[in-house]
C-alpha cells in the first residue's frame, strides 16, 4: 500500500438548510511534508470537536478501492479528499480492518479506533440529502485512527499493516452495531474488549450498567 494523498481542511462557511455553518470537510491535497501530532494533521481545521477530532479520532483514512466503488455507484470521478479524509491510501479497503490494527508509514504509526459514522455534513458535501442512508448501506466507512507515533508524513510513503493480536471487533461490525439501538450484553462486552475510543467506551459502559447490572 502507498500514501496517495495528504489532505488538509480549511475553515469554510456553508449554507445548510436555514442556517450558516462552519466546516472543515472540504480538504485539499498537499505535496509538501506535513507534521502529524497526537490531535491530527498540522493546519487541518476541525469544527465539530464534539463528534470529530480528539486523540481517538485524530486522523481519518480512506482507500482508493472504496473510492472506485463510489465513483461507479455515483457515476462520476471523485478526487482524494472528497470524503473529508486526511490520508488517501492505495489498496486500502476499510471493511478489511479491525479496531486496533496499526498503520506503519515511514516515521508515524496510527492505530485504527473506529469507523466513520455518516452525518448531515457529509450529505451536504456530497450534495445528496439521501447520502447518509447510502453511506450506511454501502458499509465502506473508512478508518478513524489515533496517533501512536507522531512525525512528518508525505505523499508516496509506503504503508505496512500490523494486525491487532488481542480481542477486538471488525470495523464493519462496529459500524453495523452503531445502528442497533438495543445491543445485547454480549455485543456490549465484545466492544469493550477492543481498544475502542474512550468516549465510545464510556457510553457503552453506562449502557451496560444501566441495562444489565445485577
Amino acid at each position: 500500500m502507498q500514501l496517495i494523498s495528504v489532505n488538509i481542511g480549511q475553515e469554510r462557511a456553508r449554507q445548510y438548510g436555514q442556517r450558516l455553518e462552519t466546516t472543515g470537510i472540504y480538504k485539499l491535497p498537499t505535496d509538501q511534508p506535513v507534521q502529524i501530532h497526537p490531535l491530527g494533521l498540522q493546519g487541518d481545521f476541525v469544527c465539530d470537536t464534539k463528534n470529530h477530532g480528539g486523540p481517538d479520532q485524530a486522523l481519518y483514512v480512506y482507500g482508493l478501492p472504496d473510492y472506485a466503488w463510489w465513483s461507479k455507484e455515483l457515476g462520476r470521478h471523485l478526487l482524494p479528499g472528497t470524503f473529508g479524509e486526511n490520508l488517501t491510501v492505495s489498496d486500502l479497503e476499510s471493511a478489511a480492518f479491525k479496531v486496533g490494527d496499526r498503520l506503519h508509514f515511514a516515521t508515524i504509526i496510527l492505530e485504527v479506533s473506529a469507523p466513520r459514522i455518516p452525518c448531515g455534513t457529509l450529505a451536504a458535501r456530497m450534495a445528496d440529502p439521501m447520502f447518509v442512508k447510502r453511506y450506511r448501506q454501502a458499509a465502506r466507512p473508512g478508518l478513524y485512527c489515533r496517533v501512536i507515533q507522531p512525525g512528518p508524513i508525505q505523499v508516496g510513503e509506503d504503508l505496512r499493516v500490523e494486525p491487532y493480536q488481542g480481542e477486538t471487533i471488525s470495523i464493519v461490525e462496529m459500524f453495523h452495531d452503531y445502528y442497533e439501538k438495543d445491543k445485547s450484553e454480549a455485543t456490549l462486552r465484545r466492544h469493550l474488549l477492543a481498544p475502542i475510543a474512550i468516549r465510545a467506551r464510556l457510553d457503552l459502559e453506562q449502557d451496560l450498567q444501566k441495562r444489565f447490572a445485577k
